[in-house]
């Protein structure tokens, strides 16, 4: 039996859109440049680009890049759902972390690290705390 899975094409504007709410949450958390970079998998031009407030700039992202940054909103949903107030909303994900899949390392370091897998476990660690399971 074969699975096809088709690519989800995502319009300029969407990508634009996504791209700079996720910046937007990442800086919140405190993420250089570089992990910021890293988390998404874009360049450090695409970085500055998204950051400015040129309406008029468009981008395209792959499937990946765009699955990168759903992780990184849902983790931010996530994060609102767990904690009432703005400090450990925006603060846990740089804050070190002794649990066993962290091992004293912060969230954002994990995600930093750039591979899908320690973005997505670093979501689903996350969010396991809203079922107080962790």
């Amino acid at each position: 039996m074969t699975v096809t899975i088709q690519a989800q094409d995502f319009s300029k504007s969407q990508c634009v859109a996504g791209l700079r709410a996720a910046l937007n949450i990442l800086d919140k958390w405190k993420a250089s440049c570089e992990q910021a970079c890293r988390i998404l998998r874009i360049s450090r031009s695409t970085y500055t680009r998204a950051r400015q407030c040129d309406s008029a700039w468009t981008v395209s992202l792959d499937s990946d890049q765009m699955q990168r940054i759903s992780i990184v909103l849902n983790i931010h949903a996530a994060l609102r759902l767990v904690f009432d107030n703005p400090e450990n909303v925006y603060g846990f994900p740089s804050m070190e972390n002794r649990n066993e899949f962290f091992n004293g390392r912060a969230p954002l370091d994990v995600m930093a690290q750039g591979d899908m897998i320690s973005l997505y476990e670093t979501f689903r660690r996350i969010d396991t705390l809203r079922g107080a399971q962790w």
